[in-house]
């Protein structure tokens, strides 16, 4: 089983750039197990199955055929990322980055960034084509 955990935040088009990237990938089907993973802030509340960037991504990739689970963690989203991905033992993690500009990085930082530094694992990066 090929195993793929994907960080979705709030952004519905990300979550679809993510999806897209998926199933664009050339992966066996029915081998193929996809992990949605959405970080809620401290203190957020609710079901990740309520959370629409995450129902969009399950959806789409769920028309492709692929196994879908969905998860939800608090905390660093990056943290949580990486976490799930040893639990499941991933074999890629897939995020959507935002084009930030220079001065956006240093202020924001960077889910994307902290994942790629981070992880022994696989990061395939995708984005939805905005700048922040």
């Amino acid at each position: 089983m090929y195993q793929i955990v994907a960080g979705i935040d709030a952004s519905e088009d990300r979550a679809a750039a993510a999806a897209d990237a998926i199933t664009d990938l050339p992966l066996a089907d029915d081998s193929t197990r996809v992990t949605l993973l959405h970080a809620f802030d401290d203190g957020e509340e609710g079901s990740v199955e309520d959370v629409p960037s995450v129902r969009r991504a399950r959806d789409a990739l769920a028309e492709a055929d692929l196994e879908v689970t969905c998860a939800g963690a608090t905390g660093d989203p990056a943290d949580a990322i990486m976490e799930r991905a040893d639990e499941v033992d991933a074999d890629m993690i897939v995020v959507a980055g935002r084009k930030r500009t220079p001065a956006g990085k240093v202020l924001f930082g960077s889910v994307t960034q902290s994942v790629i530094l981070g992880t022994d694992r696989p990061v395939f990066v995708c984005s939805a084509g905005e700048v922040l």
